[in-house]
């Protein structure tokens, strides 16, 4: 018996190598190529190249690729620090991530037998003697049967490379909401500044405004002018009076976004209680890299490309369809009996099953036909949407020019507004000048100040565009671990993650010759 078992694992093993061996055979579908795009490589943006900025020598925008650094602004560094720690938008975005790494365990398993079934019974047999006696008997039976479908086309070895593109896109995904959350809580940071400042100008214009109603009152009274002073003086002052309450609705209202950011309850944040108006100032640093190297390395470019990667794997998995599958079967049973002299028997078995859907040719040629459609539609999705990030970083920097063009020449006129209202009130003190003059100087006054305040708000807005445009090196600042420890804790008391939630995220591509980052 030794003998022709010996035989029939030599048979089994033989069979088993020769199956994994025709499991690299060949692989179905095309291979991916980075397709060519409407924007040149030396591409340069002429706003961005007149722009003035600072040359970093460092492999990313600022020390750890954290941009907003540069604004030297704790209160900012601990907002976007609270954000990107707590908003929910990242959660979501970091558990998309850790279902994509599932989904990655799930393809992989794919290369190992498919169906894996263990059965088993006892069956208890009672026998009752004409005399009164029993007795009790046990059969017993277990088998393990096993089917194996070989990768003979690269089904799954194409399933394998689109789960990994997937998860790169999930990555790409998550640093991409992290620059929109960094991005939006600096430009909330710097609207709720501007509306600070732009509150204490209307108050002090409604202050200096107050002093002339009340000194043209005086005035009136004594009879040395006439009420037509008072009703124009009471006018601007309540116009500029009713110009607060907008703007505190206004500042109330960007502070609840910035809460919500934070995932706070609406309400003003604390933590700008200091400094309050004061608008943070940073220069523009960029580094030697080529923009149309950066925008490539932009989140959205790269999850748009994962996806194109996982839609061409796609196309390798639909037309292993049009081929036979191979299944390896496996079976191993064993059956015993408690009936004395009984034999136990072992029965294996192995060989191979072989399908094909030769009936559905059509249907399965026209799936690689939609798979291939969606793959050209991916593709010109990734042309256009490196497009749209190159007009972004030009819209940005060209306003970021304009904005800082203005500066001098407003920061002059409020100059100038402000040695327009001392005059007037010089020569209307004297009775050189009528009343009237005084007003048209108090409100070109208090309308150049809103300019001078609003354009360095939309000079910050501006740089904080450019760095969220040209944001390529984000994942340099990424944390190892995506999630927090109290949703970790959670979902293990919940599921069994085992350490996949704790493991650090990888960087490199996988399904592609080169990486995906500067690094």
């Amino acid at each position: 018996m030794a003998a022709p078992a010996k035989v029939g694992l030599q048979r089994a093993a033989c069979l088993l190598l020769a199956s994994i061996s025709m499991q690299a055979c060949t692989v179905l579908g095309p291979d991916y190529v980075r397709p060519d795009t409407d924007l040149a490589s030396d591409w340069q943006s002429d706003s961005l190249n007149s722009a003035p900025k600072t040359l970093s020598k460092k492999p990313g925008w600022t020390e750890q690729g954290q941009w907003w650094r540069q604004f030297n602004d704790p209160v900012l560094d601990s907002l976007i620090t609270g954000v990107l720690g707590s908003n929910h938008s990242m959660k979501v975005a970091a558990l998309r991530l850790m279902e994509a790494r599932a989904q990655q365990g799930i393809a992989g398993s794919a290369m190992y037998p498919q169906v894996q079934q263990l059965s088993g019974s006892a069956l208890n047999i009672e026998r009752r003697q004409s005399g009164g006696g029993s007795s009790n008997q046990w059969l017993y039976t277990a088998e393990l049967g096993v089917a194996w479908e070989l990768d003979f086309w690269g089904r799954f070895k194409r399933g394998m490379e689109a789960a990994d593109a997937n998860f790169l896109a999930s990555l790409a995904q998550y640093d991409e909401v992290a620059i929109l959350l960094a991005a939006q809580t600096a430009q909330f940071y710097v609207a709720i500044r501007t509306l600070e400042s732009r509150l204490n100008i209307a108050h002090s214009n409604a202050a200096i405004q107050k002093r002339s109603l009340e000194i043209t009152e005086r005035l009136f009274k004594s009879g040395n002018e006439s009420e037509l002073d008072v009703q124009q003086a009471k006018t601007q002052y309540l116009a500029t009076l009713a110009s607060v309450p907008p703007l505190e609705a206004s500042l109330r209202q960007t502070q609840n976004a910035l809460s919500i950011l934070l995932a706070r309850p609406p309400g003003p944040i604390l933590e700008m209680n200091v400094d309050r108006g004061v608008l943070p100032q940073a220069s523009l640093v960029m580094i030697a890299d080529l923009p149309a190297d950066m925008l490539r390395r932009r989140p959205d470019i790269r999850a748009a490309e994962m996806q194109l990667i996982a839609q061409s794997s796609l196309i390798g998995i639909a037309e292993a369809d049009l081929y036979p599958s191979l299944v390896l079967l496996g079976s191993l049973g064993v059956s015993a009996s408690s009936i004395s002299g009984s034999p136990t028997t072992v029965d294996s078995g192995i060989g191979p099953s072989f399908t094909w859907n030769i009936f559905d040719y059509g249907r399965i040629r026209n799936n690689v036909r939609v798979q291939d459609a969606r793959f050209q539609q991916l593709t010109e999705l990734y042309r256009d949407s490196i497009l749209q990030a190159a007009r972004e970083v030009d819209d940005a920097a060209i306003s970021y020019v304009k904005s800082l063009e203005q500066v001098d020449l407003l920061d002059q006129g409020q100059v100038a507004a402000q040695r327009s209202l001392d005059i007037a009130n010089i020569q209307y003190r004297e009775g050189m000048a009528d009343f009237e003059r005084v007003l048209d100087a108090q409100r070109s006054l208090f309308s150049q100040q809103e300019r001078v305040v609003s354009n360095r708000g939309n000079v910050v807005s501006s740089l904080i565009a450019v760095y969220k445009a040209m944001g390529g090196a984000w994942e340099v600042s990424r944390p190892a671990v995506l999630l927090d420890d109290a949703t970790i804790n959670t979902m293990k008391e919940r599921s069994n993650w085992g350490d996949l939630l704790e493991m650090p995220v990888q960087v490199s591509n996988p399904v592609m010759s080169e990486p995906i980052s500067s690094q």
